[in-house]
């Protein structure tokens, strides 16, 4: 473990752009009772300090505001929450998550209840980046709904996980360092309801 920590205060990449073969595992070891074959992660530098960065995170209220897909975010507890979030080809996917580890200003990671639709687990890493910020370092393992079949259909859809980590890290960045998120001129609320 203090070999992981080490590499990850030297290189801030996600684990999922490392060329070693054992990445899965090595994400399996750094998140507390890991579920899920599948890994994605992404990073983004947002100019703003880790303890507003991270306090703005950490508030499950906040993330439906940036994260596309979830729909909702019922905070059960202080550790527990009960996620609803889009699928792929329409309808939702709920699940239960429970905080498995928490550093303030550094890392939540978590992990989902048994019998979750999409059983999924990971960390969210915030770094100090100095006069640059805070890097934030979202890495998510996960089962895809409908296995292979399913994963290929929500590429299509544009709902695949490392996709929209992508996006919604840019998005996040967005909202704290101008207040807002750019959209086109039609949101994607408004296509839907012209059935586009």
């Amino acid at each position: 473990m203090a070999d992981q920590l080490l590499h990850q205060q030297n290189d801030d990449a996600p684990l999922a752009t490392s060329k070693q073969r054992d990445a899965i595992q090595r994400a399996k070891g750094s998140v507390p009772e890991a579920t899920g074959t599948q890994i994605t992660a992404r990073a983004v530098t947002i100019n703003r300090p880790v303890a507003e960065v991270y306090a703005h995170f950490r508030d499950f209220a906040n993330l439906p505001g940036f994260m596309e897909n979830v729909e909702r975010i019922d905070v059960l507890d202080q550790r527990r929450s009960h996620w609803v979030v889009k699928a792929p080809a329409g309808g939702t996917v709920e699940w239960d998550a429970r905080i498995t580890e928490e550093v303030e200003h550094r890392l939540l990671a978590w992990t989902s209840e048994e019998g979750a639709e999409v059983p999924n687990s990971g960390r969210v890493e915030f770094h100090d980046a100095g006069a640059r910020g805070t890097v934030v370092v979202a890495t998510i393992l996960y089962d895809p709904p409908g296995g292979v079949i399913g994963k290929l259909i929500a590429k299509m859809f544009q709902r695949e996980p490392a996709i929209q980590a992508r996006r919604d890290l840019r998005r996040l960045k967005q909202l704290l360092e101008t207040g807002e998120i750019a959209t086109p001129a039609m949101n994607r609320q408004q296509y839907e309801e012209m059935g586009l």
